[in-house]
């Protein structure tokens, strides 16, 4: 399967779990709330490359049963996936922040959306599948 990357929209509670971007010059999107995630390592699935991440950027494994909807992006002729997970919000005392970006935080999932400063293709991604939910056409996933 051909893809670059995956990341994950991981809700603990209601509430977000965003990285501050590094603010290093010549970063592509230096100082924005982005999500955990990033690029592919070896043969590893889309789902497995998401869920490696986030335990790499926030210390927390979250379990493949969390995952509840995923969908593939183009982006400029490269395959890139998109997955949420909902975990119970005390899940957050297992986060250890990892050595990228700034700083982490939860936000509530308005603020993401909104938010001048947030990933624009993560905002348009999460509202896919917002649309999709609210519509009842999200792919839900079950014990994947």
């Amino acid at each position: 399967m051909g893809f670059d990357g995956a990341k994950l929209a991981l809700y603990l509670g209601e509430k977000l779990a965003v990285i501050l971007r590094d603010d290093t010059p010549g970063l592509l999107f230096a100082d924005h709330w982005d999500l955990p995630g990033g690029g592919r390592e070896g043969a590893e699935t889309p789902l497995a490359c998401a869920l490696r991440e986030c335990r790499e950027e926030l210390g927390i494994a979250v379990p493949e049963q969390a995952v509840v909807w995923q969908g593939s992006f183009d982006e400029a002729g490269r395959t890139k996936w998109f997955f949420v997970a909902r975990m119970p919000a005390q899940a957050e005392a297992e986060i250890i922040f990892g050595d990228e970006g700034q700083r982490w935080r939860l936000m509530e999932e308005e603020e993401f959306l909104n938010h001048p400063r947030a990933v624009p293709a993560f905002q348009d991604r999460l509202r896919v599948y917002l649309a999709q939910s609210a519509t009842g056409n999200a792919e839900v996933l079950r014990g994947k």
